[in-house]
């Protein structure tokens, strides 16, 4: 676990200088602009089973957050009961979270399990998180409670 933390960590303080998309908030992963999942419709992971970029003019506020939607049955669908298409951890990888950091949850590196939407930071973190998703998901979820409310960039110190 160490060596990932010490792997994570490098790649947290990269990602973090690099990336716009740092939390506006701590316990959701949106842009500085509050736009969440870096405009992916959330519901059309569920509907067509890839991610889809939202329409900027199909939206909705949810927690202080902008998303997008691909078509206005989406939107609608995501209104009704938006816990049921947020994706975990605010957003944030959840590799990540397992190790106790906030990365952004990259919308291109996702996966559904017990029809929870989970996002991770990239393509290699994937295949990583793919090997012990049960173990990965088990630790995220304690990790969580510990993190939630702390701001990314304290998490790297």
């Amino acid at each position: 676990m160490n060596k990932a933390k010490s792997l994570l960590g490098g790649i947290a303080l990269s990602v973090a200088l690099a990336t716009s998309a740092l939390a506006a908030g701590v316990e959701l992963n949106a842009s500085s602009t509050g736009l969440a999942m870096q405009g992916y419709d959330p519901v059309a992971y569920f509907t067509v089973g890839e991610p889809t970029k939202g329409d900027y003019r199909i939206t909705t506020l949810h927690n202080d957050a902008m998303y997008r939607f691909a078509s206005e049955e989406n939107k609608a669908e995501f209104e009704k009961n938006p816990e049921a298409y947020l994706p975990a951890y605010g957003g944030y990888c959840a590799f990540g979270t397992a190790m106790g950091f906030k990365f952004d949850g990259d919308p291109n590196y996702w996966k559904i399990v017990d029809d929870v939407l989970y996002l991770n930071l990239s393509k290699d973190i994937q295949e990583r998180w793919e090997g012990d998703v049960p173990g990965f998901i088990e630790r995220a979820e304690v990790q969580w409670d510990e993190i939630e409310d702390v701001a990314p960039a304290d998490l790297q110190n």
